[in-house]
């Protein structure tokens, strides 16, 4: 629990500190740098190459290809496990044994690295630069946020109005996002679509609307009552292989200690960093040199703690 919520701490230094230093220095440095190369990333290489030559280069290289392959194991595991375990051994071949659904995940994991090879170039070939894919995630994938949510902590949450909600939330998301850029931009293009305010609207009502879709089906359509302390005796074990969880990870105290200590914690920074942080920039409108000398300090800080 405490790894979890570490690693994203640090992993938040990543967007917000290097982002910061590596911007301000392209910018301070005059590097002539266009708007769809800043928009493809190359902001980061071509400070570091201006800076450190090719160590630079190197250096860049190398981390990005740990992010990758980081981001990419996880990526192509969590995919795997999804179709060996919920469908494969779900409802194809219910008694399979290990060895068959690590064959299985193994050829998922092929396919679905060569799929998101060829779909990464065709989206290379559309136009479509990492900035407005990474926006564009949230419109697609936010709606499952909330109902996933519900399932996993409230016991009335129902998992037909979960589907439903993710369905409904992405296609008003979608509906959502179109109409924004027809009405800021006059028409739906490329670059109308993935304006900061056209994007925002589209992330937001994909994760609230599929959040009040949820709640209501769950409360006065379908509401259950989920047994918690019953979730143990559901999950079967492929040969009932328990040789990666040691006494301490099966003891119901020291999870439920773990739990708490991760919610409070989980609770307070999402709150700190939704909330309060954002209602605190308001005031200051655009920056002053003071305050935006400090949110400098405050990010090249949080990269060093």
């Amino acid at each position: 629990a405490k790894g979890y919520l570490l690693g994203g701490i640090c992993w938040f230094a990543i967007p917000f500190s290097l982002a910061t230093s590596l911007g301000l220095a392209s910018t301070a440095l005059m590097l002539p740098i266009s708007s769809s190369e800043a928009g493809n990333g190359l902001v980061p290489p071509a400070v570091a190459d201006h800076l450190l030559g090719e160590a630079g280069s190197a250096l860049i290289l190398i981390m990005l290809f740990m992010a990758i392959v980081s981001t990419g194991s996880a990526e192509s595991i969590a995919v795997s496990s999804l179709v060996a375990y919920d469908i494969y051994r779900e409802y194809i071949n219910p008694e399979a044994t290990g060895a068959k659904i690590l064959w299985v995940s193994r050829v998922v994991i092929v396919l679905f690295g060569i799929f998101m090879g060829l779909f990464s170039i065709a989206l290379n070939a559309m136009g479509l630069n990492l900035g407005w894919v990474y926006l564009f995630m949230g419109v697609v994938i936010g709606s499952a946020v909330i109902p996933l949510w519900n399932m996993m902590t409230w016991s009335k949450a129902s998992g037909t109005g979960a589907v439903i909600a993710a369905w409904s939330g992405l296609v008003l998301a979608l509906i959502g996002w179109l109409v924004g850029a027809k009405i800021q931009g006059g028409s739906v293009t490329v670059a109308t679509l993935g304006t900061n305010e056209v994007m925002l609207s589209g992330n937001l009502i994909a994760i609230f609307s599929s959040g009040i879709i949820h709640y209501i089906y769950s409360k006065f359509i379908d509401p259950q009552d989920y047994d918690f302390s019953t979730l143990n005796e559901n999950i079967h074990l492929v040969e009932q292989d328990l040789s990666g969880l040691g006494e301490q990870q099966q003891d119901r105290k020291v999870l439920r200690h773990a739990k708490r200590w991760i919610a409070r914690r989980g609770y307070l920074l999402t709150f700190v960093k939704i909330i309060v942080w954002p209602i605190l920039s308001i005031p200051a409108g655009v920056f002053t040199k003071p305050f935006f000398a400090f949110w400098v300090l405050l990010s090249i800080a949080w990269g060093f703690g």
